[in-house]
């Protein structure tokens, strides 16, 4: 598969009062059309600055970010990302939160909630589009905002631990929605996360980062069939990949 997002040798410095954070350090790597990429590490590693560098949310201090092969050197209608909060308008219904993005492009009225409804019913929503936000679940809330990232159809999604504050349940089965959707819409998916579990589960790749500032220290595939299930988790196959995720991020 050929690459459609590259980051080439980035480096991220916050310059602050106290003074200088070295968030990440010559950070490299490809990520493939159409491939799931899970990226963990500790904490405070630069896993979110490096998800919104790739997003064209922030500026590397060094290196850059190609797109298709062009430099990114702003947000693109191509990349859509899901934040750790669903960070959705209280005030706009569940269908109006979902068409959001469309309206922003001009789409009309009628083909914005075609859309929007059928995003809806890919995520498992069909019937709560006149509800608000603080009427559903957090785990629904998130459902929302993958509806409305993915409703424009972009080609690259980037999720920054969607499913961090949900209980363990709630997170395995919003794991196994999200493989669906992508499955569905085929998009390159891009997700940063705390777990190894989930990024195993998930993912076609793990890079594991090291601890401030943030390196790739290992890119590990992980060769588990598709489609995955929850089964997997207790297989010695898993077992195996997650230990190797782990020990590159514990010798890092």
């Amino acid at each position: 598969m050929d690459a459609i997002l590259i980051a080439e040798d980035i480096e991220k410095v916050y310059r602050l009062r106290q003074g200088e954070i070295r968030a990440l350090a010559g950070v490299s790597f490809e990520v493939r059309a159409g491939e799931f990429l899970c990226i963990v590490g500790p904490s405070g590693c630069g896993k979110t600055t490096l998800l919104r560098i790739l997003g064209g949310l922030l500026a590397p201090t060094k290196g850059h970010v190609r797109l298709d092969g062009q430099v990114l050197t702003a947000p693109r209608r191509e990349i859509s990302l899901v934040f750790q909060e669903a960070t959705l308008m209280p005030w706009r219904t569940v269908l109006d939160n979902v068409a959001l993005p469309l309206e922003v492009q001009g789409l009309g009225k009628g083909e914005a909630r075609r859309r929007s409804h059928e995003l809806l019913e890919l995520v498992g929503l069909s019937g709560f589009e006149r509800a608000y936000p603080l009427q559903l679940s957090g785990g629904m809330q998130q459902r929302v905002a993958i509806a409305r990232a993915l409703v424009h159809d972009p080609a690259i999604l980037l999720l920054d631990e969607p499913f961090g504050s949900l209980d363990a349940l709630t997170r395995e089965r919003l794991n196994l929605e999200l493989l669906r959707v992508w499955g569905v819409k085929g998009q390159t998916a891009v997700m940063v996360t705390h777990s190894i579990q989930e990024a195993v589960f998930l993912a076609d790749r793990v890079l594991a980062m090291s601890p401030r500032p943030g390196r790739i220290e290992a890119a590990i595939p992980i060769h588990l069939p598709r489609p995955r299930n929850m089964d997997m988790i207790s297989s010695e196959e898993f077992n195996l990949f997650s230990r190797l995720v782990r020990r590159a991020i514990r010798d890092a």
